[in-house]
């Protein structure tokens, strides 16, 4: 078991983010006698995933329905399925988005005056 301290350490989330990641469910805490929040080792897995998938473009509401299904498999609904689908669209075209400001940037600098880096 570890405090939350550790975990922060460990998984590089600030303390803030994973009481937020429990508030969510997206992780749990057993507690102490005196309330101090303790993770198995298992947090620490689950924290990164929770980060991967946060920085993939995912909210919170998404990854609290995709993290059961990630560990069974079999209980993943056809609406899951479809919602997840949509997200992955959604990253999709904000990535398409990205490439064409890129594009858009590469043509303005190619055309500034020459800079000495």
């Amino acid at each position: 078991m570890m405090r939350i301290g550790e975990l922060s350490r460990r998984t590089g989330a600030s303390v803030r983010s994973l009481r937020y990641y429990e508030d969510c469910g997206l992780i749990e805490a057993g507690r102490s006698a005196s309330g101090q929040r303790h993770y198995d080792e298992s947090a620490v897995e689950r924290v990164a995933l929770v980060r991967q998938l946060l920085t993939a473009g995912l909210g919170t509401t998404a990854i609290a329905d995709v993290l059961p299904c990630m560990a069974q498999p079999e209980s993943q609904t056809s609406k899951l399925t479809e919602r997840l689908i949509a997200e992955r669209d959604r990253i999709d075209d904000e990535i398409a988005q990205r490439v064409t400001t890129r594009a858009a940037l590469d043509e303005i600098i190619g055309a500034a005056p020459a800079h000495d880096r």
